[in-house]
């Protein structure tokens, strides 16, 4: 097995450059076509998710549905994948980032009680608590 970067990623589904993005696609397919899987990791799925919102302007729906899709491709092997099907929950629900959902489902699957936070949107979901600035 082999892993992958971010950009080999974000070429192979946008197909916006002609030539990386034919180089990404072929090398993934045959790199698939025997058998083999591809690791993806939570950085990789963080950052992808970063660069589809900021640099190709997907919607949240759109964005999600690359995730999902992505999830569901046999050929990829994801990293603790009920983690980033956890975390896509959340972000649906939720108005955080999708990369502090990733954190907090990650800090949980790894038997953490909470995540702490200065992130306020982030301490409204459930796993997470905010930590005040304030001096009592």
């Amino acid at each position: 097995m082999i892993g992958i970067d971010t950009n080999i990623l974000v070429r192979y589904i946008t197909q916006d450059d002609e030539l990386q993005s034919g180089v990404a696609t072929e090398f993934i397919e045959n790199y698939c076509s025997n058998g083999n899987k591809i690791f993806v990791n939570h950085l990789v799925i963080c950052e992808l998710v970063w660069v589809l919102k900021k640099c190709y302007k997907l919607s949240k729906p759109k964005t999600i549905n690359v995730i999902e899709h992505i999830l569901q491709i046999s050929q990829f092997s994801i990293e603790n994948a009920q983690v980033i099907w956890q975390a896509l929950t959340d972000y649906k629900r939720g108005s955080a980032d999708f990369a502090d959902y990733v954190v907090g489902r990650t800090n949980i699957f790894n038997n953490c009680e909470k995540t702490i936070t200065f992130d306020k949107k982030s301490s409204k979901s459930s796993g997470f608590s905010l930590l005040s600035t304030r001096k009592n």
